[in-house]
């Protein structure tokens, strides 16, 4: 079915990567959500295929395609119900994968891009901090020059591959007198001297290592500085639009995941001699939950395609966030509901999948900022521009 968003290409894609996560992702799931740690073999078999490098330069390795191919990389990724495996997977090629890739030299995409395209190294991104949450500008974690090093310490918190990642996209004030001109981003390997990882325990997400993360005097070469010095704020600004967008998209395909189940089990589960899909109270219940799902996809692909066209879209994109994500929450507590006993069963997927979406208005900015950045934007007039 192609539309005004998806040609045939993208369908045949959409497939292959259906049926690569059902052939090979599908089977360990339940025993990542359990052991918390995603086995290292799977990460190169998305290299191989080039999954990683979807929407990446073709001279580090990547193909270099349209976003509606990062589109369906997402959708497919929540419809296997494990949060905590797709966020590993995002946060990896969307998250410290942009920062190496447009902030990033020559050297920095060869040492680093190529090799997490193929799968070899496994990035996270390091901004949130344990005093701070979405308060960006009131970051602690320094970066202090010293000849031709860096030297920095503090500490970062609810990083996704933050334990398990091969290296860190870290965020660290350089000038500590400036609020938001005195930020940059810094790429550290893993096996620094000074980096101290804890696993945190979470409600979701099982499958991920999301990490605590502490840096003690960690010295790094000044060349591992990402773009320009003071630049930093301005580039996590920038990037933010997309991984709202991620995050909102996400939601839309969780919340639709959900929707059919739950259409599918009434199909099949009889009460007082009827299946439950012929009682017009789930009916109607259903007909409200498809239509809030549709609203959030439709105005998610048009963000995607204004993002594609290199619109800004901070605005647009944290208003997908904001709605997709709490939309969501509310199907998937629905569509529990239809499942009766069931649904609060583990076997079932329900009870996994309304603890994962709960995490979509928490993170990646909480609902209750993306709201104070829209309202600047709407009441105040006003305008954020992308770093130049």
């Amino acid at each position: 079915m192609a539309n005004m968003y998806f040609t045939e290409e993208h369908e045949v894609f959409r497939e292959s990567f259906r049926d690569f996560l059902q052939k090979e992702v599908v089977p360990h799931i339940d025993k990542w959500e359990e052991t918390g740690t995603i086995e290292r073999f799977i990460w190169t078999k998305f290299g191989e295929m080039g999954y990683f490098g979807l929407s990446y330069p073709e001279e580090y390795g990547g193909l270099d395609l349209d976003i509606f191919y990062m589109v369906i990389f997402l959708e497919e990724l929540q419809k296997i119900n494990s949060g905590g495996f797709a966020a590993a997977m995002w946060a990896h090629v969307y998250l410290a994968m942009t920062h190496i890739n447009k902030e990033g030299d020559d050297r920095i995409k060869r040492e680093y891009l190529t090799p997490s395209i193929n799968g070899e190294k496994i990035g996270c991104l390091c901004i949130t901090e344990p005093f701070g949450g979405s308060d960006v500008a009131g970051m602690r974690t320094t970066a202090v020059k010293e000849g031709d090093h860096y030297i920095i310490n503090g500490s970062k918190t609810f990083i996704t591959n933050g334990v398990y990642s091969d290296y860190l996209v870290v965020a660290a004030k350089t000038d500590q007198d400036s609020k938001h001109a005195g930020m940059s981003i810094f790429v550290i390997d893993r096996d620094t001297p000074g980096i101290f990882s804890t696993k945190l325990d979470k409600l979701g997400w099982r499958a991920s290592d999301t990490g605590e993360i502490a840096f003690d005097n960690v010295k790094i070469p000044a060349e591992n500085l990402m773009g320009e010095e003071g630049k930093g704020f301005p580039y996590i600004m920038q990037h933010f639009a997309l991984e709202r967008l991620v995050m909102g998209i996400n939601a839309h395909a969780r919340a639709e995941y959900a929707v059919e189940y739950a259409i599918n089990y009434m199909s099949e589960r009889q009460a007082f001699g009827k299946t439950l899909d012929k009682f017009q109270a789930l009916r109607h219940k259903v007909a409200e939950m498809a239509s809030q799902v549709e609203m959030c996809k439709e105005f998610n692909y048009t963000i995607a395609k204004r993002l594609n066209e290199g619109d800004y879209v901070v605005k647009e994109a944290s208003m997908s966030k904001l709605l997709s994500t709490k939309i969501a929450d509310e199907v998937i507590y629905e569509a529990l509901q239809l499942l009766g006993g069931y649904g609060y069963m583990e076997e079932y997927p329900m009870a996994r999948l309304l603890r994962d979406s709960r995490l979509g208005p928490i993170g990646g900015g909480t609902s209750e900022i993306l709201k104070e950045v829209i309202a600047k934007m709407i009441i105040d007039k006003k305008e954020y521009k992308p770093a130049t």
